[in-house]
């Protein structure tokens, strides 16, 4: 089977595509080559399940050979999905699964392995592309290809797949996806950049994403197989359908309006109910409670978005730039460092911050050099928020992925670590849920941690938008709930605080990017954010002036390297011994840089002194306040530093004659002491002698 391979330069370096050379047994397998960064990526379909949702599973891993390294820990072999590798399966299904036939029901599994990286370009591009390419050389049915690129700003200009260097230095970091016909998808983490920067650089992405959608059709010219034939959609007995639409999309229409989800859904309930009891229970029933569900769901999705078209009437009676009420209280828990109770609407989140040291910094593990983060945003979504039972087990890729967004919203404006120097963890629970709970928690986080006393650089609010766009009549709306995310077309959340964008996120339900209606979407939602600020600040309008009396204090001071081993002591001896003594906690890194934290400011300020005492050099000329640690025929060797000890000669102990040491000087005594001299090998020489003769100097002039 001949192998198959085309290529282009995108961004400055050959991206190539591959077939038909690694696991030709996958219905669609692709080797995706950027610079020394491969990536093996197959697409298979099982058999047909009676289900009534697309059963698509994706995965992604990033294989610790690939960067030549053995996997952390004990067991050596790898584990769990990392965060990063679960971020990078959701940016391979979002704009993914919109594109498969409404009624394909075979299992489909698409698979993507990191086989080697350069540590310059990101495997997690590589692997969006590759999964729409495999699956396009395939039998599957998919609308594709998909296109996907990173564009970052480097000195003012947009750069596409920016390197890992690049990205260090960019004040921007955005990911989109799309097919020829417009957008599916964008994530990105931005430094309060602008409305109009954001828009040019979606309008960059997508002259990159064509390019390399142009590239994926040359390969399924070269060996794209015949698609599988769709199962057809079931015939519809159009009589009761008509019947049930026309005896029943009035009432839907007007029940949609009902204050409140719960009540709304119980009201839109009540009529399903009574249709399923007429028109499909009994032996002549032509119609099953299935059925007569997917209809009420088109109904109700019909009506939501002709009002929303045509009388700019929203479910819950809104406008559509209009904003649902907002509470804010902080310090609602008592004993945490920080905390915050955000409601909009019938969205709820509860968010603390916690502040640690070095020592509870995350430590990362991956393809790249291990790093650690020191800050972290962990969000959580329990069934009751939605009114459900659910099963919980480990966190799911939807909290991970919120989380991601909320973290990157915030830590554009977390201070500069060297001037607060915490280690600082935020947590959302999400209690009601009903449209954007990961904005929630944005606003929820900033609040928490201006109640913690963190100096954030600028206070950050966040806000999800949706669209409804019928022919060339397109509807943009502020703050969406849950059923208008599903009726919508659009699902975008934009963070930032009010001079620009800090985190954005899109999904998009049609291949779309319309310059004058993002323009206008993002101008929308910085209405709103602002408006959003404007309440959170009523409540709190800038970080407290000190942190939460149940934080940590943090002292640092640096110390010359040479002296850790005293600092520490053999076997960890004197730190330990410090840390009993005052109760606060040392750390010390390589570079002599010594972390202090305690709950009490003098345990901390005591430790501090210690370590000082330890690590200061004795100054020639200088008196200390010494004490006699030994006693020997010629002298006496008083300590007059921690672990420092000087030599008492003595001939210098006395302006007299002292004929034994033992005469004057007795272990443990505490003495006053001269330093007259350190010699090449750091020995210490002493002096009483000398103070007492400037002493007596003094007094005669005197």
């Amino acid at each position: 089977m001949a192998i198959h391979k085309v290529e282009k330069s995108i961004g400055g370096r050959t991206l190539s595509i591959e077939s038909n050379r690694m696991a030709k047994q996958a219905d669609g397998a692709v080797v995706v080559k950027y610079g020394g960064t491969v990536v093996l990526v197959t697409a298979v379909s099982g058999r047909e399940r009676d289900i009534d949702f697309l059963p698509l599973t994706v995965d992604y891993r990033e294989r610790t050979y690939a960067a030549g390294k053995f996997p952390g820990g004990f067991y050596k072999r790898e584990g769990r999905p990392s965060a990063k590798e679960i971020l990078t399966m959701r940016m391979i299904d979002r704009p993914t699964r919109p594109l498969f036939p409404k009624t394909y029901r075979k299992d489909l599994q698409v698979m993507g392995v990191v086989l080697s990286v350069d540590k310059e370009n990101n495997p997690d591009i590589l692997a969006m592309i590759g999964a729409s390419a495999a699956l396009c050389v395939s039998s599957i049915p998919f609308s594709g290809p998909v296109g996907s690129v990173r564009v970052g700003r480097v000195n003012g200009e947009f750069v596409l797949n920016p390197t890992s260097e690049e990205l260090q230095s960019s004040d921007l970091n955005l990911v989109l996806s799309g097919t020829e016909d417009g957008m599916l998808m964008v994530e990105a983490g931005a430094k309060e950049m602008s409305e109009e920067d954001i828009l040019q650089a979606l309008v960059f992405a997508e002259l990159g994403v064509k390019d390399i959608v142009q590239l994926q059709k040359e390969l399924i010219d070269l060996c794209g197989k015949e698609k599988q034939q769709v199962m057809a959609e079931p015939e519809k007995d159009e009589e009761i359908h008509k019947a049930i639409w026309e005896e029943a999309y009035d009432q839907v229409k007007e029940k949609s309006l009902t204050p409140g989800k719960h009540a709304r859904d119980d009201a839109l309930g009540e009529i399903q109910n009574a249709i399923v009891e007429k028109y499909s229970q009994g032996d002549d029933a032509r119609i099953t409670g299935t059925e007569i569900s997917e209809l009420f769901d088109e109904m109700e999705c019909k009506a939501v978005r002709e009002q929303i078209i045509n009388e700019n009437k929203r479910v819950d009676g809104r406008g559509l730039d209009e904003i649902r009420p907002i509470t804010c209280e902080v310090g609602v828990l008592p004993m945490t460092h920080g905390s915050a109770l955000f409601t909009r609407g019938e969205t709820q989140a509860l968010v603390v911050v916690t502040l640690g040291t070095s020592m509870d910094e995350q430590k990362v593990d991956g393809l790249d050099e291990p790093y650690t983060k020191k800050f972290m945003l962990h969000y959580n979504f329990p069934p009751f928020s939605v009114g459900e039972v659910k099963n919980v087990f480990s966190v799911s890729r939807r909290e991970i992925g919120h989380g991601n967004l909320a973290e990157a919203a915030l830590e554009a404006v977390m201070p500069d670590h060297e001037k607060f120097s915490y280690t600082v963890r935020v947590v959302s629970d999400v209690l009601e849920s009903n449209g954007s709970s990961s904005m929630a928690s944005v606003c929820g986080g900033t609040l928490c941690l201006m109640d913690a006393g963190v100096p954030i650089k600028d206070p950050v609010a966040g806000i999800a938008m949706g669209l409804a766009k019928e022919g060339d009549e397109v509807r943009i709306l502020s703050d969406i709930l849950g059923t208008e995310d599903h009726f919508g077309d659009m699902d975008f959340k934009v963070a930032g605080t009010q001079r620009g964008i800090t985190a954005l996120q899109m999904d998009l339900k049609i291949p779309w990017l319309d310059e004058d209606v993002m323009k206008k979407a993002l101008e929308q939602a910085k209405e709103g954010r602002i408006h959003i600020l404007k309440e959170m600040l009523k409540v709190l309008d800038s970080p407290r002036e000190e942190i939460s009396e149940h934080a940590p204090r943090l002292l640092r001071i640096k110390i010359n390297p040479d002296k850790i081993g005293a600092v520490i002591g053999p076997g960890g001896k004197v730190v330990k011994k410090i840390q009993e003594e005052t109760g606060a906690r040392v750390e010390i890194e390589n570079d002599g840089t010594v972390t202090i934290s305690s709950v009490s400011a003098e345990a901390a300020e005591t430790a501090r002194e210690t370590i000082e005492k330890i690590t200061e050099e004795v100054q020639v000329g200088k008196i200390y306040q010494g004490k006699v640690s030994s006693i020997k025929e010629y002298g006496a060797f008083v300590e007059v530093l921690p672990g420092q000890d000087g030599l008492l000669h003595i001939s210098e102990m006395s302006d007299e004659y002292v004929g034994k040491v033992d005469d004057v000087l007795k272990v443990g005594q505490e003495i006053e002491v001269k330093v007259i001299g350190i010699d090449d090998q750091k020995r210490i020489r002493l002096s009483r002698k000398a103070i007492l003769k400037e002493r007596e100097a003094s007094t005669s002039v005197s």
